[in-house]
């Protein structure tokens, strides 16, 4: 064996290790949700359960349905909202060059680098001054406002790929600046729109920050708030708290299976370069 066949065997035992070490806790998360609650302890944790059991999930999906719905009223519109704005954004600054353009393009980037704890105080107070604060709309307009500089990114740097030429020479044949988005930079955009699909999707998704602050009442929460008031205040239910977050998770994962191929022809079209 030589040296190379060596070190190849060696690089595949670390992923593989590392793999396991990362899929553990997805082992117990899967086979506590499928236990009865007299089953869930810290001595059978790594046992399969003796009878399946979909009681967690049926009791999970029941109190974190409404929340769950929250998600989606949530997650849909502000991910259709920041890829749009962003996508003509990306379109102007990149092919349509003004005075201080590469200006407000930097203190747009400027925006992804503002940690939220640090706004979250003046944040609250303009939701409640606009009669937004503790609504899904209020939520819908943050994550808007804050997908912006990287939705924005993302599609600049994609429409950089497109012939300033074919630009020009609409513009010589009288198409004016939405027309020419219209009928070139959109049809040729869906790679770039599927990768700020799943990458806002996410992101809004799994927030948590914004979703416990910016919401007062539990009826407004989306669903990893409430996920966490599964816990209880005693005796935690482990079964129906693991099933929770399977429940919790299973929208993006889905996203992913269905999308995740165009996710990866989207990231070679260049649409995050730079």
């Amino acid at each position: 064996m030589n040296n190379n066949q060596q070190n190849s065997k060696t690089k595949y035992l670390i992923l593989i290790l590392s793999a396991v070490f990362f899929l553990i806790p997805m082992y117990v998360l899967l086979v506590t949700s499928f236990k009865d609650f007299d089953q869930v302890s810290l001595t059978t944790m790594w046992n399969l359960p003796t009878t399946f059991s979909l009681a967690g999930f049926t009791t999970a999906l029941k109190k974190l349905a409404p929340n769950l719905m929250n998600s989606f009223y949530l997650v849909i519109p502000a991910t259709l909202l920041s890829a749009i704005m962003g996508s003509l954004n990306g379109y102007v600054l990149s092919h349509w060059k003004f005075k201080g353009a590469d200006t407000l393009f930097a203190l747009m980037l400027f925006g992804m680098f503002i940690p939220y704890q640090s706004i979250l105080f003046p944040l609250v107070q303009f939701l409640q001054s606009i009669g937004l604060y503790g609504s899904i709309p209020g939520l819908i307009l943050v994550h808007v406002i804050y997908g912006l500089p990287i939705t924005t990114l993302m599609f600049r740097n994609y429409y950089t790929e497109v012939p300033t030429a074919l630009t020009e020479a609409a513009r010589v044949d009288g198409a004016g600046i939405f027309s020419i988005y219209r009928y070139i930079f959109l049809p040729i955009s869906i790679p770039s729109f599927v990768v700020v699909f799943i990458w806002q999707f996410t992101n809004i998704w799994n927030e948590f920050l914004f979703a416990v602050t910016l919401t007062s009442r539990p009826a407004n929460q989306p669903i990893t708030v409430a996920l966490t008031n599964l816990a209880g205040s005693q005796v935690v239910h482990w079964n129906i708290q693991m099933s929770g977050a399977i429940i919790t998770a299973l929208p993006t994962l889905i996203v992913y299976v269905i999308f995740g191929k165009y996710f990866i022809k989207g990231l070679l079209s260049g649409s995050v370069k730079g």
